[in-house]
């Protein structure tokens, strides 16, 4: 039987897998993924990479040497993570090669303490692509109003980005404003812009979460349960579909043409946060709901198996677009409003990510510590 992760591709749609973990690497679990699964790319996070080495020993012969030359934590972090980065990035070099740049990547993120920051954040992404040194890296920048610009500047440097947290059409809009600009100025400016690349992150079940909150919260406050129950659960792909026909929309007008003609590529939605957090709602929901041509999905290892186990596999991004925007109308007609949902979903990310981070370092310090104390005991 034709794996159904495989079977995505003739729809136009790419896999990437959302964890970078070195015991995988090393036992060729990974290498069997790209194999055999059709997965494509590579994202991950600071909380995935925390699990990766606080729960396993993968990394504990690089620290401990990294420990004995005297190195900082964040010097650990980066040292481990740079290896990480680069070993899978060679490992996806013939997608790369084969697919002329369209796939093949993999996601390193700035630190989400510079979020707000356009200067400290663009210096990052120019450190991290010289540190990394391969031509198949997506650096990962919010699209926070700081990001915005920095994205830009990173784009119109010449170094590929992957776009993360973006919730609302507005903001998306923001972010194909800012990859087109970069396209047209490194283009006049005489660079070649047929290898640039670019994702634009759209995360998916938060949305869910957050309306399908709100909603419950009218429903215990005594609202009309019948009508708010009827708005559970649609929210989070209605608005991807509706990025979707931005999408379309941005991509297909004169002023990309005339960059296409230069070589340049469309800047893919990438389906974030697909994995279903509601068990009331089918484990492969978002997966399955939002296929379609030029459209990337990054799912984790859990919704990787169950898409493979019993995906179905259509072309749905455009399914029923009329009541995709009707839905919105309807959400504020009982006075949940898109505007303060996106805002307050990329608020919650920013610090998300943030703790993230800091208890990776919290975790990188404990591991630290647990290799000093076994070194000390022998």
């Amino acid at each position: 039987m034709t794996n159904p992760l495989v079977q995505l591709q003739q729809e136009g749609q790419s896999v990437w897998y959302d964890n970078i973990d070195r015991s995988q690497i090393v036992s060729g679990q990974f290498k069997r993924m790209l194999d055999e699964d059709g997965v494509l790319g590579v994202t991950a996070n600071p909380t995935i990479f925390e699990k990766s080495i606080s729960q396993g020993h993968a990394y504990d012969e690089q620290i401990s040497q990294l420990i004995s030359e005297g190195k900082s934590t964040n010097e650990i972090y980066e040292a481990v993570i740079i290896h990480d980065i680069r070993t899978v990035a060679d490992l996806l070099r013939p997608i790369y090669e084969r697919s002329d740049g369209k796939d093949g990547y993999v996601s390193l993120e700035v630190s989400p303490e510079l979020a707000n920051d356009t200067e400290g954040t663009t210096a990052e992404a120019a450190r991290f692509w010289k540190m990394v040194d391969r031509p198949n890296l997506m650096i990962k920048i919010p699209a926070t109003p700081a990001g915005i610009p920095a994205i830009y500047e990173t784009l119109r440097n010449g170094i590929n980005v992957n776009v993360t947290l973006i919730f609302s059409l507005d903001s998306y809009r923001a972010v194909t404003d800012a990859y087109l600009r970069a396209l047209e100025d490194r283009n006049g400016e005489g660079h070649d812009i047929n290898r640039m690349a670019s994702v634009a992150s759209f995360f998916v079940s938060r949305v869910d979460t957050l309306v399908d909150k709100l909603l419950e919260d009218q429903i215990k406050a005594g609202g009309n349960a019948e009508q708010l129950k009827a708005l559970e659960g649609k929210a989070a792909i209605d608005n991807a579909r509706l990025v979707y026909q931005e999408f379309k929309r941005t991509f297909g007008t004169p002023r990309f043409e005339t960059l296409k003609h230069a070589g340049a590529h469309v800047q893919r939605p990438l389906w974030a946060s697909t994995s279903t957090k509601n068990p009331a709602y089918r484990d492969v929901l978002y997966a399955e709901e939002l296929v379609g041509p030029d459209t990337v999905d990054t799912m984790p290892l859990e919704t990787i198996e169950n898409f493979r186990d019993h995906g179905r596999v259509r072309n749905s991004i455009e399914d029923n677009i009329p009541a995709a925007q009707a839905l919105f109308a309807d959400l504020e007609k009982v006075g949940i409003h898109y505007d303060q949902v996106t805002q307050q979903l990329l608020d919650e990310g920013v610090k998300k990510f943030a703790d993230s981070f800091h208890q990776l370092f919290a975790g990188l310090d404990g591991k630290k510590n647990a290799i000093k104390e076994e070194k000390a005991a022998r």
